[in-house]
């Protein structure tokens, strides 16, 4: 199993918040996703406040409570300063999500002196360039590397199941599996890895197995990786020098449809996505993203999107990041590339075929009149149908004004 150097920015939503819109990272701040806190300040968590909890229950435990809407794009725009400072010392970064990246630790341990050396000038690094405080952890696999980050540890070769075996059945991340579990008695990781594969397959499932294989300190996703081929790559030249974010989400999408319908073409989907720019003065900017799944078609564009949103807004803390000039070239590279199994084809064609040619005539019109020319309505909460209706652009992530389900 690969060893795995995994750096991770504690309560990186609040800090995003702070970064891109000035809210205070030492007040108490909480990070709210469907009217529940998904994160908060360490000064938060010493009033009471925990993920989870509703807004008015963290409001009463802390009247000082500084609440915060959930933007995953702030975090990813905020997050592309602290990878380019990783990079500046190591190459093939991975991000996982915002706040958390990882890469192979075996070139950094070796040319910078073994593992210790290297996650001290990693965390060095970033908090002097970004001025964010970071820990790293280092492990056989990313999912313990993550949970090691979490203790700024550096598991040995070969004990990763050892210290998994001591983690809570909660490190999984999956909440009910955990209060099942511990309502059977099964308190530890260790204590669920002890059970048979089969077992917890059959009384668990496929999302159980896998959780099993974490436990156990097994890779999560054994993938069957391979290069992809020259023609799966999407390039676009740009005729006019790209600088301003509307124009990028544009291209974005547009780039993101044709390399989705390239790879459905030859049955194939990916979990990683190269993301390459290169300016008109010749800079040369790269980033790799990488997906829990496979990525579909709207996943691309968002991560196409934040990462150029990340590169043309520069919002590295006392030291801009923006290019020296407009992008001019747009290059996507997909990697870990998987057979696609998708949808059993229909009687009298292919199942989704309407929705696909009507996306695509939409998207033409809009790029004839402009984004705002075609809009769909999303429903949110609210007294009134005209608090609860928003009008997106087509396209665009769907959600609604107010988190919540309407009323019924």
């Amino acid at each position: 199993m690969t060893r795995t150097l995994l750096l991770w920015c504690p309560d990186w939503p609040v800090l995003a918040a702070e970064i891109v819109d000035g809210v205070p990272a030492t007040d108490p701040v909480a990070v709210l996703y469907a009217n529940r806190v998904v994160a908060c300040s360490e000064q938060a968590r010493a009033e009471g406040v925990r993920r989870g909890l509703r807004r008015r229950e963290a409001q009463g435990r802390c009247p000082r409570l500084t609440a915060v809407d959930h933007d995953p794009g702030r975090d990813a725009r905020a997050f592309e300063p602290v990878v380019a400072a990783v990079e500046d010392l190591v190459a093939g970064v991975e991000v996982i999500r915002p706040g958390s990246c990882a890469l192979a630790a075996r070139g950094p341990s070796r040319y910078l002196g073994g593992e210790e050396v290297a996650a001290e000038r990693i965390v060095e690094h970033v908090a002097q360039s970004c001025a964010v405080e970071s820990q790293v952890g280092i492990a056989d696999g990313a999912f313990a590397a993550g949970l090691a980050a979490r203790q700024g540890r550096i598991v040995p070769p070969g004990g990763t199941p050892e210290f998994l075996a001591t983690q809570p059945v909660e490190a999984l991340g999956r909440p009910a599996l955990a209060d099942l579990l511990r309502r059977l008695g099964i308190r530890t990781l260790g204590d669920f890895a002890a059970l048979s594969a089969g077992d917890v397959l059959a009384r668990f499932g496929s999302d159980g197995a896998l959780a099993h294989r974490l436990a156990a300190g097994r890779d999560d996703r054994p993938l069957a990786v391979r290069r992809p081929p020259a023609d799966l790559t999407i390039t676009a030249d740009l005729d006019e020098p790209i600088e301003r974010v509307d124009v990028a989400a544009f291209a974005a999408r547009t780039l993101a449809e044709r390399l989705h319908e390239r790879l459905a073409g030859h049955g194939l989907a990916c979990t990683r996505l190269g993301i390459e720019a290169v300016t008109a003065h010749g800079q040369e900017l790269h980033r790799v993203w990488r997906h829990d799944g496979l990525l579909t078609a709207g996943a691309i564009a968002d991560r196409v999107r934040w990462q150029l949103d990340g590169w043309l807004t520069g919002a590295r803390r006392g030291a801009p990041v923006r290019p020296t000039a407009g992008i001019i070239r747009l290059r996507l590279v997909p990697d870990g590339i998987l057979a696609q199994a998708g949808l059993q084809p229909g009687l009298w064609g292919e199942a989704g075929e309407e929705r696909e040619r009507a996306h695509r005539a939409l998207s033409r019109v809009q790029g004839l009149l402009g984004p705002e020319a075609v809009v769909t309505a999303v429903l949110g909460g609210g007294r009134s149908a005209a608090d609860q209706a928003r009008l997106v652009p087509w396209g665009d992530e769907r959600l609604p004004a107010r988190p919540g389900a309407p009323p019924l």
